[in-house]
């Protein structure tokens, strides 16, 4: 009798064909045997077809209506059937046959709700991101990066999952200072990277206005009222400047109106964490890592 997987990789994919083989290649060969769910975003090309007729052993899911990635992320893990859920990009792969037996072992303290997996963006550089800084200990982070992580998938359900108002971009931030909040910790991994090949086709006007929208909802629903004047001021500078640095001033801005337009929208929403955990969630922000056990006191208790 074969048994149940121990993990699951959930591939949201859209109208990349080509690069969705590599990933679920690199999927398929991993040591731990995963189950593999591949959702197809409403793709207008021949997504779907690769998947049934090259990996007919895949698990995928076809929606006609495209709703985005952190929509089908949520949908992915209410249809894992493993406690752990990873999730990887469709223009990555997994540099070794390893990396999910190895950060399945990175699950060793109640504590940790998350693992960030290392990872390269292979056309950027050669760091590597996202890794702890040595395997002595348990080294936590503020979030990671959406590409390449683990949840415990009973946390990730029982806290309500990505806001899928956020569209895109953002949802990882909210997510950890929400499990933070809870008593959990998103860990640094240690184990083989994985290798993210950013798409050419990345939709930079999209980024750019949901990026800056987003940083304004995360501040309004998370920040307590304390902190809230000082933190949306930086917020703002911050999203202005770097609209400045990157050439697109203008869409920045855009972003920024947006998203003070939509607190009012999803104003019932807001439900910010103590300051306790805001104040932790700000000093692991700023120094990239902490040891668990310099922080473990200031955790509240377990939610489950």
């Amino acid at each position: 009798m074969k048994s149940a997987p121990r993990a699951t990789i959930i591939i949201s994919t859209k109208n990349r064909a080509d690069d969705l083989r590599k990933t679920v290649e690199s999927s398929l060969h991993q040591s731990a045997n995963p189950e593999v769910l591949v959702l197809d975003d409403g793709s207008t090309d021949d997504t779907s077809d690769v998947i049934r007729n090259e990996f007919p052993q895949i698990k995928l899911h076809r929606f006609e209506r495209s709703q985005g990635y952190i929509v089908r992320r949520n949908h992915g893990a209410s249809l894992a059937s493993a406690p752990i859920v990873f999730s990887i990009d469709d223009d990555a792969i997994f540099s070794s046959p390893h990396v999910v037996e190895q950060t399945l072992a990175d699950f060793d303290h109640p504590r940790i709700g998350a693992v960030a997996i290392p990872f390269i963006n292979v056309r950027q550089d050669k760091q590597v991101r996202q890794a702890a800084s040595d395997k002595t200990g348990i080294h936590i982070a503020a979030s990671y990066i959406g590409t390449a992580h683990a949840l415990r998938r009973d946390l990730f359900l029982k806290l309500g999952g990505y806001r899928e108002c956020l569209v895109h971009q953002g949802e990882e931030g909210d997510y950890c200072i929400r499990l933070l909040e809870a008593g959990y910790v998103v860990r640094l991994g240690g184990g083989d990277p994985i290798h993210h090949f950013e798409s050419p086709r990345r939709d930079f006007q999209r980024m750019d206005l949901y990026g800056r929208r987003n940083d304004i909802l995360f501040a309004f629903w998370n920040v307590p009222l304390s902190r809230m004047p000082l933190h949306v001021i930086g917020t703002t500078f911050n999203g202005l400047k770097f609209g400045l640095r990157c050439g697109r001033p203008v869409r920045h801005a855009q972003g920024l109106l947006r998203g003070y337009a939509a607190t009012f929208t999803y104003r019932k929403e807001r439900k910010p964490v103590s300051l306790k955990t805001y104040k932790l969630y700000r000093r692991l922000k700023k120094s990239g890592s902490l040891p668990l056990p310099k922080v473990e006191k200031e955790l509240p208790p377990f939610v489950i």
